[in-house]
């Protein structure tokens, strides 16, 4: 089965993992364009939607994400809509989908209590098909989405 593993977010990621044969099969970054209204990125609905569609998971695992104190609100709703879009593709291509808590990922990978350079150098240890994708500091949304996806 080929399982979506998804860390929502513009920096967020997309990982393909396949449970059969235990490997990523493919990664991507988080599709982004110029927001249509104000300034910044938003998540490009159509472009994720070409992903999916072309590799067409069996099941999607999304991060359930909520509000953080000392966050910003123009933020906030950013991300909040970021997070509408991915799921709304993903019921517009009959994608079955649940979510995970970030501590309950972080958990099952045992990676409780670590920073986030640590997600990436498992991601590493565990994944090394795709570990030229790994290898920056920024690429900790790609590790993330790879542990959601064996959650």
């Amino acid at each position: 089965m080929i399982i979506l593993g998804i860390d929502p977010g513009q920096t967020g990621a997309l990982a393909f993992y396949s449970d059969r044969v235990g490997r990523v099969t493919r990664l991507y970054d988080m599709p982004v364009m110029t927001r249509l209204h104000g300034k910044g990125m938003e998540v490009n609905a159509s472009d994720l939607c070409t992903m999916l569609m072309a590799h067409r998971p069996e099941k999607a695992i999304v991060e359930l994400v909520a509000a953080m104190p000392g966050q910003g609100v123009s933020s906030m709703f950013r991300f909040g809509e970021s997070y509408g879009i991915i799921k709304g593709v993903l019921a517009t291509l009959q994608i079955p989908y649940s979510g995970v808590t970030p501590q309950a990922w972080k958990k099952a990978a045992g990676l409780s209590g670590k920073d986030k350079d640590a997600s990436r150098t498992l991601a590493i240890q565990q994944h090394p098909e795709v570990a030229d994708m790994l290898s920056r500091k920024k690429d900790c949304g790609r590790a993330d989405a790879i542990h959601i996806a064996k959650s």
